[in-house]
């Protein structure tokens, strides 16, 4: 879908209504509220119109709840208005009759208060299924047996499954609803699930899925949901749960309908896209509004997930792909987007964080940094100020509220590579351009002039600067008729950042890339001066019929321009655009334009207040950094509590210097501890024959039936979820007498699974991994015959997640084990995490451990005494086995700053081993470099005590007879001296090594 012009165009036709007036579109509500609704254009909350601009983030990926405000200030901070959180069924319910709200990160109240605290609107998207790249899709594991049925159904064991979790987190949103007083805005049933129709052109409805729908539904409004409720259709066929397309009303509809939809490959191996997004050429876009028109022309175009990056497989780059979806890519989509009359968009993720513990299903690594605004490791980057750039348009941009689709095509500019959307203000005259290479695919250098219908008539522009330029993959928004406070831009070829009303007077803040020019025309003026020219060129001043015409160039800088009626405009090139801050002085969502103010400089600005003269600032910067404000007149500037002496300028703006922190990058890193002082432990001996397998550690694997819809081929059943075992590694010994010659083995662990076998204590082999098999078999030889004595057959078994959608149904365990000759098994045990799931770690979650000795034994926990082990300088194994390393890490770091710190580990290429790494006993990374790049592990605050001792653990599992190593080093990603406080007690988020965990040897 290259060439949008003749589709867009046609697409015109098949629009069921007559668009004119709002009269035609009434405002709608869930008859529950009138606080949230809709029409055709947007959504209306509180009683005002407001273009959604929501981004994702977990909250279970980030395990730390003191961390949730500092990245819910930064989504803030980058202009977004709602945020938008995935629960987690797993993450709460470790087993059957068990749900934990209460501990630790499980506690998710903290996120309703700091988004009201704020000001983010929130959508909660509960599942019960939510995809996410997240084992099993979000399920628990324990309903992934098969007893609960093939699940997403209306199938009453699977009801009575997910009733409890879906009604207690209906009821804890419920109390945070805006009907409440809180901040709640929109709850999503279910997730990807276009399943209303058997037949979707006839509109054959699909009952079962329809009762599912209704069932999940009921239960909602049951438990206190009063806000609408939404889906996210997972592709543009689909169309289900629309009132509107369902026009025999045969149920199971949310009240609005939503688009999930990611135009490029979802994924950093472009492979996995092959066949869906991965065959069309990078930067296609796509169009969106026939679809929104054809499925629900009744309510907003409302995109609830779209793609803001990519997920880092284990056959994906190191430190992932951040240059496919970067600064270009957000800036081409995201305005394409607005050109579709989408007035309602949740990017996916803004946040990513980690797959910590095993989050992950079995294509993913430990990272979910996701290419996202806010990187995995909390760091900000030209991605996350080129989506500030947007959102602050948004902000500023009231009249697109309220918009429909006039012409389009490539006829609108004097180019024909130059492809226009415009959008029209149905109340007023305002219009808005976006401009786009005819062939999005292409990375050419375009000028041109706009085409433009404004107050004033007709117009080609620009009238006096040089033409408007699209220099590589790149898009613009022009604007005619815009509001800006009181003041009217009758058009303008740079683009509007944002607007502020300051002690009454407006500034307008615009931006080009560094080097271009632009003009503006500003109604009922007569008379500008330029006050500020830092890398301007290029000036003037042309008097209109109605004001006055204003060109410029600009370089790297800032230009200020001033007017007779006390008005501003800020140009600023795109490096100052992402240096400019508009922290908002009130917790209102909608962010009133009088309520903000400006900030140049800092790396971040958090929070604005004003008390008694003084403007309060928080925010984070590096090295000594001038800071430019336009804000009320005050006396005093705190940022981050400490008196910045500022001075005002000739512009009505004050400006001072944030003094230099003497800490940096490479002095932290100097100070840190080398990682060479190691205690180690083997932590395999249960592949010898003479170990005793009698203790709580181990049950019998003596099942002979099974309801997984995956039946193995030999018995008994060596299913881990038979017996309670759901994560990390699994151990299984299985005994018989009499002589063999060898061992059919297939064995099931997720794609990227490996497993290695020892007979009475003899290395057999091992399988490494395939990124493309979830299963593997092999024929292993016995080096000498088996005897008539008993005989232990050892399998360690990594165990990658559970797959998604109807793959979570795929067991993790063995499929067969077939013994050469006469001999067969007479018996079968089984190990995993200590006390399976009926023995949960409070904090950490049913997700933080499995079947290793060390694990088991608390080895990665703190506290536990590794006195009379054996001391190493490295970390190596000289054959096939595992041992685990013990290391303490004293860290005391700098107050007044944020930090960023790393592990990063460094084993040979392809080398044949399984590394996990552990910190305070969170399994915070997993290297697997046979099938996997991934070396950087970023570890938050709260998990590592940065005021205290730290416990590291490694896990190194050699899978053949050469052996391995690893090296390990920490590293500082990142310091900025900063308003957020790192150094806060997270001290019950680290429990200790107890010793009841000495019975599952």
């Amino acid at each position: 879908m290259k060439a949008l012009a003749g589709l867009l165009l046609a697409s015109q036709l098949l629009l069921p209504f007559v668009y004119g007036s709002e009269k035609q579109w009434p405002l709608k509500n869930d008859g529950e509220t009138d606080l949230v609704q809709w029409d055709h254009y947007s959504m209306t909350i509180d009683g005002e119109r407001l273009f959604v601009w929501s981004g994702e983030m977990h909250y279970w990926r980030i395990p730390v709840p003191e961390l949730w405000v500092d990245i819910l200030q930064k989504i803030k901070a980058a202009g977004f208005n709602t945020v938008s959180f995935y629960s987690h069924w797993g993450f709460h319910s470790a087993s059957n009759g068990t749900l934990d709200f209460e501990t630790g990160a499980h506690n998710i109240t903290s996120l309703f208060e700091i988004c009201h605290d704020i000001g983010l609107y929130i959508l909660f998207r509960p599942g019960p299924y939510i995809n996410a790249e997240t084992t099993a899709g979000g399920f628990p594991p324990w309903v992934t047996t098969g007893e609960y049925g093939t699940l997403r159904n209306d199938d009453s064991r699977y009801t009575a499954a997910w009733t409890p979790y879906f009604e207690a987190v209906s009821k804890i949103v419920a109390e945070h609803q805006i009907t409440k007083g809180g901040n709640v805005a929109f709850y999503q049933i279910e997730n990807e699930y276009g399943q209303q129709w058997t037949n979707i052109s006839a509109r054959t409805p699909n009952e079962t899925a329809i009762a599912y729908m209704e069932l999940l539904e009921a239960s909602a409004n049951s438990s206190g949901i009063e806000v609408p409720t939404l889906h996210n259709n997972p592709n543009l066929n689909t169309r289900s749960w629309s009132t509107d397309y369902d026009v025999d009303n045969v149920g199971g509809d949310t009240w609005l309908y939503g688009l999930d939809h990611y135009p490029s490959c979802w994924s950093c191996d472009l492979s996995e896209c092959t066949g869906t997004n991965g065959v069309v050429p990078d930067f296609t876009l796509f169009d969106y509004y026939t679809n929104f028109q054809t499925t629900a022309p009744t309510m907003p175009s409302f995109l609830v997930e779209f793609q803001g990056g990519a997920y880092n497989p284990w056959t994906g780059p190191v430190g992932g792909c951040t240059s496919n979806t970067g600064p270009d890519w957000v800036n081409v989509f995201y305005r394409h987007n607005i050109g579709q009359k989408v007035t309602a968009q949740n990017i996916y993720m803004i946040f990513g964080g980690t797959n910590w513990g095993g989050l992950a299903f079995p294509t993913v690594g430990t990272s979910y940094d996701y290419s996202a605004p806010i990187a995995e490791n909390r760091l900000l980057g030209d991605k996350y100020s080129e989506t500030k750039l947007m959102s602050y348009f948004i902000r500023a941009a009231k009249d697109l509220n309220m918009v429909e689709r006039g012409a389009n095509g490539t006829n609108l500019t004097t180019n024909a590579d130059v492809f226009t959307q415009v959008l029209y203000n149905v109340e007023k005259d305002t219009r808005f351009y976006q401009t786009v290479h005819a062939n999005s695919t292409l990375q050419t250098v375009v000028s041109f002039k706009q085409k433009m219908t404004t107050s004033v008539g007709p117009l080609l522009v620009p009238q006096y600067a040089p033409d408007i330029v699209l220099n590589g993959r790149q898009s613009k928004i022009l604007v005619s008729d815009f509001a800006a406070g009181s003041q009217n831009i009758i058009y303008s070829t740079a683009e509007v950042l944002t607007v502020s009303i300051i002690d009454f007077k407006t500034v307008i803040v615009l931006w080009v890339p560094t080097g271009e020019s632009g003009e503006f025309y500003l109604e009922g003026i007569n008379h500008g001066s330029v006050t500020e020219c830092k890398g301007c060129s290029n000036t003037g001043f042309y008097p209109a019929d109605k004001g006055i015409i204003t060109k410029f160039t600009q370089a790297e800088g800032m230009t200020v321009f001033e007017y007779e009626n006390g008005m501003t405009v800020l140009v600023l090139d795109r490096s100052f655009a992402y240096k400019m801050w508009q922290p908002v002085l009130t917790n209102d969502p909608h962010v009133p334009l009088d309520k903000t103010i400006l900030v140049l400089g800092p790396y971040l600005v958090r929070t604005a207040s004003t008390s008694n003269d003084t403007l309060a600032i928080t925010g984070d910067y590096n090295g000594t950094t001038t800071i430019e404000i336009f804000a009320p007149s005050v006396k005093q500037v705190t940022f981050n509590g400490e008196i910045v002496i500022v001075k005002p300028t000739d512009h009505n703006s004050i400006i001072g210097t944030l003094s230099s922190s003497d800490v940096t990058v490479a002095s932290l890193q100097a100070s840190l501890p080398a990682l060479t002082a190691w205690k180690v432990k083997d932590s395999l001996p249960e592949r010898f024959a003479e170990y005793n397998d009698s203790g709580a550690a181990w049950v019998n694997a003596d099942h002979n039936t099974t309801l997984h819809p995956v039946p193995p081929a030999t018995y008994p059943v060596l299913f881990a979820d038979e017996y309670g075992f759901h994560t990390g590694p699994l151990l299984w010994r299985g005994r018989f007498a009499g002589n063999a010659s060898g061992v059919f083995l297939n064995i099931i662990g997720g794609k990227g699974s490996g497993w290695s076998a020892w007979l009475n204590g003899v290395f057999l082999g091992s399988s490494y991994g395939n990124t493309t098999l979830s299963q593997s078999n092999q024929t292993l030889e016995f080096p000498v015959n088996s005897t008539a004595k008993e005989n232990v057959l050892f399998i360690i078994q990594d165990h990658m997640g559970k797959d998604e959608t109807a793959g979570a149904l795929d067991p993790r365990g063995i499929l067969n084990a077939t013994l050469l000759g006469a001999s067969h098994f007479t018996s079968w045990k089984l190990a995993g995490k200590a006390g399976g799931q009926a023995n949960i770690d409070p904090i950490r979650g049913p997700l933080a451990e499995g079947g290793l000795t060390a694990e088991r034994l608390g080895w990665h926990l703190p506290g536990f005494d590794d006195s009379n082990w054996k001391s190493s300088s490295s970390i190596q194994l000289s054959g096939p086995g595992v041992k685990f390393y013990r290391t303490m890490v004293p860290l005391d770091m700098p107050s007044g700053h944020d930090i960023s710190l790393a592990f990063e580990l460094s084993p040979p290429t392809r080398s044949k081993i399984r590394v996990q790494l552990y910190v305070n006993g969170y399994q915070f990374g997993k290297s697997v470099p046979y099938i996997g790049n991934q070396i950087e592990f970023p570890v938050f605050p709260g998990i590592l005590d940065y005021l205290g001792n730290n416990t590291i653990g490694l896990s190194i599992w050699t899978q053949d007879n050469s052996g391995g190593e690893v090296g390990i080093e920490m590293k500082v990603l990142g310091i900025y001296k900063s308003g957020f406080d790192v150094g806060f007690d997270g001290a019950y988020l680290r429990p200790g090594w107890t010793v009841d965990r000495s019975k599952y040897v």
